[in-house]
């Protein structure tokens, strides 16, 4: 990790609160979209977080989220494993399957422009506090069939995909890096590269020992229109604006930890922050705590999604 001494902004508005876990925040037309995951929602509302709506129910908890080319919504139901698609007409059915392909809950998503659809997943049992277990991404075509697509990643969770559509970046929070891939013409990835790296690799996988040697644990994620990458820390450090090779170009932080980022609004220049006092499930799902606050940025949106 390369640092000079980035400008730190401690100013962000807060937009949203008496949320349990918000995450995977998306601009989709001219509404936010993002999900919260104990009340089960898939939630939009206006650039300036006025008509908050559920969009729709998740039973087995929401995460990643994404457009089909013809505007029906992709949605990663968490601990069935499952992708579901939102049809025109309001109903929500079975996209894919892919708890074959992953033995423990799904997480984040990115959708390319042809509808195919890379999720990240745990690999292990974070809740339990499991050793961290490496996995691979999973590639879900747009007709619904799946296959592991990358070697084993440590916890593949933020993901985007460069405005060209020609690479595909991915945040490993326990892996202290991010780590990139060439999408080939059947949306099939070469071989995995460092994006930036943020320390070594721990060979202790024992999770306590993992997250204290972590500098950044790399959460949920999105890119500027100068192809840097907007990174939260999930053991709570600042949000950071990343350059490739591991430059940090600019610190937000706040009074609270955020799990996930992402660039957007109506000049794309609103940083949407996933705020919560931490990731404990027991906790979170008990206590609406978390909120959604916006930082002002200077670079707009870039990329997918």
């Amino acid at each position: 990790m390369t640092e000079s001494t980035p400008p730190a902004d401690t100013s962000a508005v807060t937009v949203a609160t008496g949320m349990t876990f918000t995450e995977c925040p998306r601009w989709h037309g001219d509404r936010w979209y993002f999900v919260d995951f104990y009340s089960h929602r898939v939630l939009s509302m206006e650039a300036d977080g006025a008509d908050l709506r559920t969009e729709l129910t998740v039973p087995a908890q929401p995460s990643g989220l994404g457009w089909l080319p013809d505007g029906r919504l992709l949605v990663v139901s968490m601990k069935d494993r499952k992708i579901l698609r939102r049809e025109l007409d309001g109903t929500v059915v079975e996209h894919a399957d892919l708890s074959d392909l992953a033995a423990y809950p799904l997480n984040d998503m990115v959708v390319d422009a042809a509808g195919r659809a890379y999720v990240g997943n745990f690999g292990f049992d974070l809740m339990a506090g499991e050793d961290a277990a490496p996995t691979p991404l999973i590639l879900v075509d747009t007709d619904g069939s799946a296959r592991h697509i990358s070697e084993p990643l440590y916890f593949p969770n933020g993901s985007v995909i460069t405005p060209d559509g020609k690479t595909l970046i991915v945040d490993e929070t326990f892996g202290n890096r991010v780590s990139a891939f060439d999408i080939l013409e059947d949306g099939s990835l070469g071989p995995r590269r460092d994006w930036a790296v943020f320390g070594p690799l721990s060979e202790n996988r024992t999770l306590d020992v993992v997250e204290a040697k972590s500098a950044v644990s790399a959460d949920g994620c999105g890119l500027d229109a100068d192809g840097n990458l907007w990174v939260a820390d999930a053991l709570g450090g600042p949000t950071l604006l990343v350059a490739e090779g591991g430059e940090i170009l600019r610190r937000v932080s706040i009074d609270s930890p955020v799990f996930a980022c992402m660039p957007g609004g109506p000049d794309g220049r609103d940083l949407f922050l996933c705020c919560a006092p931490d990731f404990e499930e027991h906790k979170r799902s008990a206590t609406p705590e978390a909120t959604v606050r916006f930082a002002r940025i200077s670079t707009p949106h870039g990329g997918r999604p």
